[in-house]
């Protein structure tokens, strides 16, 4: 395992029976994340429901998430959203609670066409953040923009003075690269937990994902198997990583099949708010029956088998 890459899980908000918060889990969350190496969090993310969370909800978030680390990992916030007030005061927040860096995602709704619209956004997102690191979180199948990532970084490194970098969930792996070529110490995440090998051959020196969760096993084989030059076992690994989310795809995606996984893994974080439609008894036997049949999980370790 490389010391300097960052395996970075990217958690789901637990929530209770009736729907509401239950920031209770995240103790042993944290616990267990640090337990299996994981370097860091990325929370109320995609896999954390952002949208679904109101403002208070989020802060609530953070604030659990810092004192559960307890500086055992990188605690990362995403405040991004579609109104700059809420991403503003979000950013703010993180600061004072002590979280060790932002992020946002682009507004979604009333779109910005060009780099420069998108900065003009991100700039007091940023500014209300102080002195944390701030990430650009490049997600266009989720937020429908269409403009590069490499030109975002290219626009944001010369008017954000704490921008660091970039959350790549993306496929174009040529623009990746490009932001990887950037320069003057931008850190590019990489974001698909089923390409993570790609990612790492184009010299992405840390990773963001949600199946990181549950079988982080696997990914520090992926990494461990690359930096060691051992690319048929990477490639093994690898393809256990897409036999999963092939999984997934078919209960969801990875917030809702994903969340349920964490429940059979020994976490529950209950049930994904609305749209996202909750577990019927039948397809969660039927997805415990899948899991099992792959063999992987230990429910003891919550982590993969060495094999």
């Amino acid at each position: 395992m490389n010391e300097q890459f960052r395996l970075i899980a990217a958690p789901f908000t637990p929530l209770d029976r009736d729907g509401r918060l239950h920031t209770a889990v995240i103790d042993d969350y944290a616990a267990h994340l640090v337990r299996n190496g994981i370097s860091g969090v990325f929370i109320c993310g995609t896999t954390g429901e952002a949208v679904s969370l109101t403002l208070g909800e989020r802060m609530k978030v953070t604030e659990k998430w810092v004192e559960a680390a307890g500086g055992k990992m990188t605690v990362i916030t995403h405040v991004g959203g579609n109104c700059l007030d809420e991403c503003v005061r979000l950013a703010s927040h993180a600061a004072e609670t002590g979280a060790d860096a932002v992020a946002a995602f682009a507004p979604s709704f009333f779109r910005p066409a060009t780099a420069a619209e998108l900065v003009d956004f991100f700039v007091p997102v940023a500014k209300a953040a102080g002195s944390l690191p701030f990430y650009y979180y490049h997600m266009p199948s989720m937020t429908g923009i269409a403009v590069a990532a490499s030109d975002i970084v290219a626009e944001a490194g010369a008017r954000i003075p704490n921008f660091r970098g970039v959350k790549f969930t993306h496929s174009d792996l040529f623009d990746m690269q490009k932001c990887l070529m950037s320069g003057n110490g931008i850190e590019v995440m990489h974001g698909y937990d089923e390409m993570l090998l790609a990612g790492l051959s184009l010299g992405a020196v840390s990773a963001v994902g949600s199946t990181y969760n549950y079988i982080p096993t696997v990914y520090h084989n992926v990494v461990s198997s690359f930096f060691r030059g051992d690319m048929a076992q990477a490639q093994v690994y690898q393809r256990r990583s897409v036999e999963l989310v092939k999984i997934l795809i078919k209960y969801g995606g990875g917030v809702r099949g994903g969340k349920a996984i964490m429940k059979i893994a020994g976490i529950d974080c209950g049930d994904c708010r609305l749209p996202l439609k909750p577990f019927s008894r039948e397809e969660f036997a039927a997805l415990e029956r899948e899991i099992e049949a792959f063999g992987w999980l230990d429910r003891a370790e919550c982590v993969l088998r060495n094999e």
